[in-house]
């Protein structure tokens, strides 16, 4: 990737307009479209969708799948350099872009994150450096590799490989018989098996690296997740203990630098039990983009993730990202539309919008909705911050926020 700046506002070496480009048409592509135009740049955007959220705010919108030729063609003409907005863009069409662009982040680290099993030996790699590790965990990839999993893994929980994400592809066993029954269940494809953990709580960690080697990590974010997928984002003095924190934010830059990557990167981990009264860290996953858990950094920090990632793209400065704000993010579900008055209707009835007046009547509370043209239940429709001049401020607000919306209260 090439180490000279793409300044915003000026013309590239096409005598066009610079442009940055996005793979992926969704909330965080929108996101990151709204943080380049605002510092000047213009966007494309591919996505197949015509009503895609990101697509229907861009200077351009490519309407193609993601490995169509003559759409990635469009993009490089169109682009000086380019990202991508989720994991499972095909990492070939990123290979295909960065013979000819900028792309940030490569195929190669993309391609790590797509599947379980290499991410996994990645941490491990990683682990003498950071000295934080994946849970203890076998590949099953064939028969013979079912069959030769440790006892110790059990109980655990089984992963597919490749395209799981907000708990789907994952099934808890207890015993070899339903390791086997599951492994069947999601069709034979490779999987990785998890030992259970005792979890106590579930964190995670954004950094922004640049090309030429220069990474900032954002404060440490405590998350908590309902069905698999994240609900509530804390990120304040006391949600994590600091020793954890500093921990897992050095694991995350050894987990950058050794991918040599480029572009905004989130990794989540588990806080567990270590068995003498205390707590300790393991790496989980990571996320080659932003991440549900940052968006507290819009209203909560003066650099947000997503002018990190434009920054870190277009090869600017990374200054260390300042929390101004004790910050609490309250993300918002398709079925909120589906729950008026705290009472669930069913999907097929008509959507009623959340009560926003109220909530918005509330000191310190940031609305951003998606711009998804329907609501269906559990599909991400936007998300809250809430912000204040104290811890407790913002939990007091958070409270009545989450009563208005009929959502389970703060732990």
């Amino acid at each position: 990737m090439s180490l000279k700046p793409l300044l915003p506002g000026a013309l590239s070496d096409r005598g066009q307009q610079m442009t940055l480009g996005v793979m992926g048409g969704g909330q965080l592509g929108r996101m990151f479209v709204q943080a380049a135009q605002a510092m000047g740049y213009f966007t494309a955007v591919l996505d197949p969708d015509p009503a895609s959220p990101a697509g229907l705010i861009s200077h351009y919108h490519i309407d193609t799948p993601y490995d169509d030729e003559q759409g990635l063609a469009q993009l490089m003409q169109r682009c000086d350099a380019i990202t991508t907005e989720f994991e499972n863009v095909p990492a070939p069409a990123l290979l295909t872009l960065g013979a000819h662009r900028p792309v940030a982040p490569s195929s190669a680290c993309v391609a790590v994150a797509q599947d379980r099993i290499q991410e996994k030996a990645h941490f491990v790699a990683c682990g003498p450096i950071s000295g934080v590790y994946p849970a203890p965990y076998a590949a099953i990839e064939t028969p013979e590799l079912l069959a030769a999993v440790p006892a110790d893994l059990l109980p655990g929980i089984v992963k597919t490989a490749r395209l799981g994400y907000d708990g789907k592809g994952q099934i808890r066993v207890k015993t070899r018989e339903e390791l086997a029954a599951a492994w069947e269940q999601l069709g034979r494809v490779p999987c990785v098996l998890e030992k259970l953990m005792p979890l106590q709580s579930e964190c995670s960690v954004l950094v922004a690296r640049g090309a030429d080697g220069q990474v900032v990590a954002f404060p440490v974010q405590k998350n908590t997740h309902h069905d698999g997928i994240l609900a509530i984002t804390e990120v304040h003095e006391g949600a994590v203990p600091a020793d954890l924190a500093a921990r897992a934010q050095a694991s995350t830059v050894a987990i950058a630098n050794h991918l040599n990557y480029v572009g905004v990167l989130c990794v989540e981990y588990f806080v567990v039990d270590n068995g003498a009264g205390g707590s300790d860290l393991i790496v989980n996953e990571m996320a080659p983009r932003p991440h549900n858990s940052g968006h507290y950094t819009q209203n909560a920090c003066d650099l947000s993730q997503f002018e990190a990632q434009v920054r870190a793209l277009a090869g600017l400065p990374l200054p260390t990202p300042r929390q101004h704000s004790p910050a609490i993010m309250v993300n918002l579900l398709g079925d909120l539309w589906f729950n008026a008055n705290g009472v669930r209707a069913q999907a097929s009835e008509q959507p009623v919008s959340p009560p926003w007046a109220q909530v918005l009547a509330l000191p310190g509370t940031h609305l951003h909705l998606y711009g998804k043209l329907s609501a269906r239940p559990g599909r991400k429709m936007g998300h809250l911050n809430i912000t204040g001049g104290s811890v407790a401020q913002v939990r007091e607000t958070a409270a009545k926020v989450l009563v208005l919306l009929g959502l389970p209260p703060l732990a």
